[in-house]
């Protein structure tokens, strides 16, 4: 059975703290989509790690680790963090595995990534600037590269040099790039890679049947699905419940649980609409106490109130059966809190969130004052020793959203967790 882990907002909510958590006992931990473009930082035994590839399960003794299909794989960030996790004492020998069905993200396509964001201007997406875009990009386009096809040097090297034409066509002299030295570095990562790589379907049904303990560790979140997202401003995979499936061929009949990862207020990193943003003291003290820097970029993350119709339309599309609240603590000491509870524009109320962006840009947010704690809930284990406002908050938010607050982050620490 197969417990998943997913983002319900725009991401950083701490997907990696609850998988990192939930992992105890796990046999098998995989990734489904995205590529390290995704950032989780974790706290085990007083080191903080921050892992952008690999599932936060390569932390947990004895846990498999899968890469799958869906994802996109950037062989040197692989390298590179398999080598800090085993220098920090953690054994990864047979533990991290890739599906030969995931495609490569080439320094190419991070060339590429940066032309196209200089191209956009002003409308810029605000990628991370990994490659990740135009890596799924030739992916939908058939002209890609399987981590498969690395061990086939001739393949390879034809395929990469006809996408470095076919680039250098659009961008000419702007795109500075040879492929022979791409290729030259792959004759050197074959060797090294060929020991974590699978054929995942005969892996995952083997899985499936003899009832192995699974957990998925979504990337990004739902309202940056390419799909369902605040379209152009999203990443390029499928975020939500739909791209689990597609990226690693579980049985839908053998789901456990699927938790939404919500944190106690809003951010989001890069450009696009964020109707509950506050540009103010507001946003800068969110910012400044919750240490809101992306894992990946580094960059500020923009903050809000928490927009419950966010997390309301993210539920109708992913289902979840429990809600991981996240940074509870970070509202400590705020006098109120808010939370965003419905959108209008010119008068009417909008029945859900809305995908187009002249609207989202145009509407009026109504919120929600709740009164604060002021008290600290750093550290609190139960749920009864949480100040009484607090709790209200809580089921304040499952009343709205329809689903069960189940655990309740207080800290970065893994133990700084309530499960009710």
């Amino acid at each position: 059975m197969a417990t998943i882990v997913l983002g319900a907002q725009w991401g950083d909510e701490g997907k990696g703290k609850i998988t990192d958590v939930l992992s105890e006992g796990i046999q098998l931990c995989c990734r489904a989509q995205g590529g390290h473009n995704a950032g989780h930082t974790i706290v085990k035994n007083g080191k903080t790690f921050d892992v952008h590839i690999l599932p936060s399960g390569v932390l947990t003794e004895g846990c498999v680790n899968l890469i799958g299909t869906g994802c996109v794989v950037y062989i040197p960030q692989l390298f590179k963090e398999i080598k800090t996790v085993e220098e920090n004492g953690i054994d990864t020998t047979d533990r991290v595995l890739v599906s030969d069905r995931c495609h490569v993200d080439l320094d190419l396509h991070t060339k590429v990534d940066g032309l196209e964001e200089v191209e956009l201007g002003k409308g810029n997406i605000g990628t991370t600037g990994k490659g990740i875009g135009p890596t799924y990009s030739t992916k939908a386009t058939r002209s890609g590269i399987h981590v498969a096809d690395i061990f086939n040097k001739k393949l390879f090297d034809t395929r990469l040099r006809n996408m470095a034409t076919g680039f250098k066509k659009r961008y000419g002299d702007l795109l500075q790039y040879d492929p022979e030295e791409e290729i030259a570095r792959f004759d050197g990562y074959r060797e090294t890679l060929k020991p974590f790589v699978v054929d995942q379907v005969p892996l995952i049904e083997s899985a499936v049947k003899g009832n192995v303990r699974m957990l998925v560790e979504g990337a990004n979140a739902l309202m940056l699905d390419i799909d369902n997202g605040t379209y152009p401003y999203v990443t390029s995979s499928n975020t939500g419940l739909g791209g689990v499936f597609t990226g690693l061929h579980l049985n839908p009949r053998k789901i456990k649980e699927t938790i939404g990862v919500v944190k106690a207020y809003t951010t989001r990193v890069g450009s696009g609409p964020f109707p509950s943003e506050q540009i103010n003291k507001i946003g800068e003290k969110l910012q400044q106490v919750g240490k809101e820097y992306g894992v990946t970029t580094g960059r500020k993350r923009r903050c809000g109130w928490l927009d419950l119709v966010v997390v309301k339309f993210s539920n109708s599309i992913n289902w979840y059966d429990a809600i991981n609240l996240t940074k509870l603590d970070i509202l400590d000491d705020f006098d109120e809190v808010k939370v965003a509870v419905e959108y209008t524009h010119q008068g009417q109320k909008l029945v859900s969130f809305p995908a187009n962006l002249d609207v989202l840009e145009n509407m009026e947010v109504t919120y929600k004052t709740l009164p604060g704690w002021k008290s600290k809930t750093v550290g609190l284990s139960k749920y009864e020793d949480l100040p009484e406002n607090a709790r209200k908050y809580i089921e304040y938010i499952e009343e709205f959203v329809g689903v069960r607050v189940k655990y309740i982050g207080t800290g970065p620490g893994r133990e700084s967790m309530i499960t009710r």
